[in-house]
């Protein structure tokens, strides 16, 4: 769809669903598109669990789309077998980058220590570009209160030619933190260790009382988005792979 329909596209939905809650927001985007068109993209993060939870109660077959960058926490792989058998999520994609570019561009595993935005780009923003190939919609979890490139955001954006998705976008701490003890939501094991905002472990660290939830992220460096979140084109190639199946090799 050219970029200026799919602006007015997403006005038009912001105008829509102004006011409505996230699950309508979802249940509508499934109803009114072509489902096998739109992804969810899940860090299976801190608070990934509220929207993952939503999903599970609208359509427990829509793909989700999990980037596994190589350098995740174990207890973030755990935590996501874990709670996709829990809801009953029937379409986990785990997206990686491929072998051969990382052997070639970050072979010692250090490049996130001198160019973190590199490292981003070769694990997280090209390989979901790649296995976005196909989807004309895809859903975040991305929310105002996070601060950043996200205070403006709303509902229904373009990004990379595509409608993006934040059914969450105007909610706070106070509400998700309600939603997830309400229904009972496991945490991420993490949490309970200090880390309020989870990504990879060599670029994430606890946070101290009164720090801002996203202060633990690239700590010491002004990066504050891995860029899967920033309208920059990925310049290396990926690989995705269907939960339980091999992954391809190199």
């Amino acid at each position: 769809m050219p970029h200026n329909d799919l602006n007015l596209m997403a006005k038009t939905l912001n105008a829509q669903y102004r006011g409505n809650a996230a699950i309508a927001i979802l249940e509508g985007i499934l109803r009114d598109t072509a489902p096998n068109k739109t992804a969810l993209v899940s860090s299976f993060g801190a608070q990934s669990v509220v929207l993952l939870h939503m999903v599970s109660m609208v359509d427990r077959t829509l793909p989700i789309l999990f980037i596994d960058t190589q350098m995740l926490f174990r207890e973030t792989r755990n935590y996501q077998t874990a709670l996709c058998a829990s809801l009953g999520l029937e379409n986990i994609r785990i997206v990686t980058p491929r072998n051969a570019m990382i052997a070639m561009h970050d072979p010692l595993n250090d490049l996130h220590q001198f160019d973190p935005d590199k490292y981003c780009d070769l694990r997280k923003s090209a390989p979901l570009e790649h296995a976005l190939q196909g989807f004309g919609n895809w859903i975040s979890g991305r929310k105002r209160f996070q601060g950043g490139h996200r205070t403006l955001i709303e509902h229904f954006e373009v990004d990379n030619l595509r409608l993006k998705i934040n059914p969450l976008a105007h909610w706070g701490q106070q509400e998700i933190a309600t939603y997830i003890e309400e229904n009972r939501l496991p945490k991420h094991p993490l949490i309970a260790k200090g880390y309020a905002s989870i990504g990879c472990a060599p670029c994430t660290s606890p946070i101290s009382a009164g720090e801002d939830p996203r202060a633990g992220r690239w700590r010491n460096h002004a990066k504050t988005e891995c860029g899967i979140h920033l309208p920059s084109p990925a310049p290396f190639a990926p690989s995705q792979t269907p939960q339980n199946r091999e992954k391809a090799s190199a």
